[in-house]
């Protein structure tokens, strides 16, 4: 190491009190909801080649610690001082990964020489495209999902490049709303520049430029040195989007998480195929990019809290991602629905990572709620009106030190909740109902964190609300070490005429003057079994209104007299024939909609269809799986064995109905198909 320790530490400190500067400055002068209240940005430092060294801990998203910015600093061909480069294409060097999300950088320069960039983003409301807020499942391809910039220069040598800007207002729902966060954005970057300065002033650009590396080399000594405290071994964990397309199948997210020593390897192999709807996660077939990543840094942050925050702790691990597939998809396929599947990503990693230190990390987070977007008309000013209102988060997972988080779970918990009154202020609507929801944490000795529930009147004809992200209503959070499953989510609406509707997974809805939504996530799974927990606290939670009397006793095993106190006698009666018969608690629970699938969707059958869909060009894997399901769906109870064989025979039915695909699947094809 170049730098001594009592100094990189002043360094690191120095660095990210910039990075903060920066996002102080953003988060002060934005102009949208989901910036200045939500607060989905980022700010940083990144080395000339384009490693993040520098983050804020308290302010903004956390998924982006670690961004790679190579691939869209190198689109740029000569870089001047005074320069702005900006990007939203999400298939142009896979920094930005989806259209909403504009990236910036800025070299700092000092005599010269490059010695840093200024980075950040910001979650644009809207980029126009096919549905407000630019985002929904049902887009198929990214000309879908909003206009798109591929790296270019914003400001160059000082100067703003009007024509850029003024294609870009025309081209968005709420141009008034784009235009200030994007001088914000420039402010930020500016802010990281002075700093810089100041800094390379105060300790001189050798160090700076030493010390920007050793703090790479301490993230990934630091990240090694959590490798080596766990376990060696072979760790599988999958788990499952609701619906791969509305009104879809599910999507596995499959890991094979292999740690052997201070080093891992993250496999995907397994996981679904490319898919025909904005599921995609755009990484390139990065092997560390940094959405693949995510849950690794939550991890590593869980397990070593003092660990720098910087590109230095991916260095360690390595991710098999095969191309054509949800998680490395070929353009043009749509991604602006990515962050559900990074979400349920995360989740599948902290599960994995669970198995092999199931007493250090929660059990799963809630998800499944949504990010909430009103379009509506505002008889107050006589103009549109647009907003985000809300994420609707739900509990964090139970772990073995203590109850999960009501209401703020784990993967999302990053993103501020909105008050009711700006809510009302910045589109015309009425929350009805804004708060917790009893009885949806996962039971356990250690109980899940409550779901989220919002509800919202609107009053005029064609309102359009989005709520990007909606799941986990079949497949609800996991719990482990015997606690149970969180609750699902649910999505409905009551109609002005007295009707009501189940809104499934929807993420586009038309309302009418009158109607009201009611949106409620998941709730976050329990740790250990529930009998376990100490009834006095069960007591406690029935007072608080968190869980219900008849949970108490059903769930947990207590039982209270009229006076709300614990009944000591008949509470051992019931935990006795809770425990009687049970053997050793499982390293996961899952909830009846996921056994239920799973007793029909094997390991074996799905072994058989990735083996498969490996072989087909990418542009028929969607179909084919489609049609593979659909066949198994009608196959008769009696007649699905789940040893991959209705898998085979269901391939064998496509290539007969389509013989292009025989020179694919010649092992599935006639004889006389497959010898041509």
């Amino acid at each position: 190491m170049r730098t001594d320790p009592v100094t990189l530490k002043v360094l690191e400190n120095h660095a990210q009190a910039v990075a903060e500067s920066m996002a102080y400055t953003l988060f002060r002068t934005a102009h949208s909801t989901f910036v200045k209240e939500t607060e989905d940005f980022t700010t940083g430092l990144v080395t000339p080649a384009g490693m993040t060294f520098a983050s804020p801990r308290d302010l903004g998203a956390t998924w982006f610690i670690g961004l790679d910015y190579a691939g869209a600093i190198a689109a740029i061909e000569d870089y001047e001082d005074g320069d702005i480069c900006i990007t939203n294409d999400p298939y142009s060097g896979f920094v930005c990964t989806h259209t909403p999300d504009m990236h910036i950088w800025k070299p700092i320069f000092w005599e010269g020489e490059i010695v840093a960039f200024a980075v950040g983003h910001i979650h644009n409301t809207d980029m126009g495209g096919a549905v407000p807020a630019s985002l929904s499942r049902a887009n198929t391809e990214v000309h879908q999902e909003g206009i798109r910039f591929r790296p270019t220069k914003l400001v160059s040598r000082g100067k703003l490049n009007c024509e850029l800007v003024d294609t870009m207002m025309l081209n968005v729902r709420m141009p008034e709303q784009n235009r200030g966060d994007l001088n914000a954005q420039i402010a930020a970057v500016n802010t990281g520049e002075a700093k810089m300065h100041e800094m390379i002033a105060k300790f001189g650009v050798e160090t700076v430029k030493a010390g920007i590396e050793d703090l790479l080399d301490v993230g990934e000594t630091r990240a090694r040195a959590v490798l080596a405290g766990l376990p060696d071994g072979d760790y599988r964990f999958v788990d499952y989007l609701d619906e791969d397309a509305p009104g879809g199948v599910p999507v596995r997210l499959d890991l094979t998480f292999r740690i052997r020593g201070e080093e891992a390897e993250l496999d995907f192999t397994g996981s679904d195929p490319q898919l025909q709807s904005a599921l995609n996660m755009p990484t390139g077939g990065n092997s560390r990019h940094i959405l693949l990543m995510v849950g690794w840094n939550y991890c590593l942050y869980t397990l070593d809290p003092s660990i720098p925050l910087n590109g230095g702790i991916l260095r360690p691990a390595t991710c098999v991602v095969p191309e054509g597939t949800v998680l490395n998809p070929q353009h043009p396929a749509a991604v602006g629905m990515r962050s559900l599947t990074c979400s349920r990503l995360q989740g599948v990693i902290m599960g994995a990572f669970h198995a092999a230190a199931p007493d250090r990390l929660p059990v799963g987070a809630a998800g499944g709620g949504g990010i909430v977007n009103v379009k509506t008309f505002d008889a107050r000013t006589g103009r549109l009106a647009m907003a985000s209102i809300d994420p609707v988060v739900g509990g964090a997972g139970a772990s073995a030190r203590g109850d999960g988080t009501d209401g703020s779970g784990a993967v999302s918990g990053f993103l501020k909740n909105t008050p009711v009154e700006i809510n009302e202020v910045e589109v015309p609507i009425k929350v009805r109902r804004y708060g917790l929801v009893p009885d949806s944490g996962g039971a356990g000795r250690h109980r899940g964190g409550l779901a989220t529930e919002l509800e919202i009147e609107v009053f005029a004809p064609d309102t359009v609300v989005t709520a990007r992200n909606r799941d986990r209503s079949v497949f609800a959070a996991w719990g482990g070490q015997g606690g149970g499953a969180g609750a699902p989510s649910r999505f409905t609406r009551a109609c002005a005429d007295g009707t009501s509707e189940d809104l499934g997974n929807t993420d586009v809805v038309r309302l009418g003057p009158g109607d009201v939504i009611n949106l409620t996530s998941g709730g976050g799974a329990g740790w250990g079994p529930a009998f376990e927990r100490d009834a006095a606290l069960v007591a406690r939670d029935i007072a608080r209104g968190t869980v219900s009397a008849a949970a108490a006793r059903e769930e947990y095993g207590v039982a209270l007299d009229a006076s709300g106190a614990v009944e000591a006698d008949a509470t051992e009666a019931l935990r006795a024939e809770m425990r009687r018969g049970r053997g050793e608690a499982p390293t996961y629970t899952y909830n009846a909609g996921r056994r239920d699938f799973e007793a029909v969707w094997t390991d074996a059958n799905y072994a058989a269809l990735t083996q498969a869909l490996a072989r087909v060009p990418v542009h028929w894997r969607h179909f084919v799986k489609r049609s593979v399901f659909d066949h198994v769906a009608a196959l008769p109870a009696g007649r699905r064995r789940g040893d991959g064989s209705e898998v085979d025979t269901a391939l064998a039915t496509a290539v007969a109905r389509l013989p292009q695909l025989a020179k694919h699947l010649p092992d599935h094809a006639p004889r006389r198909e497959a010898a041509e």
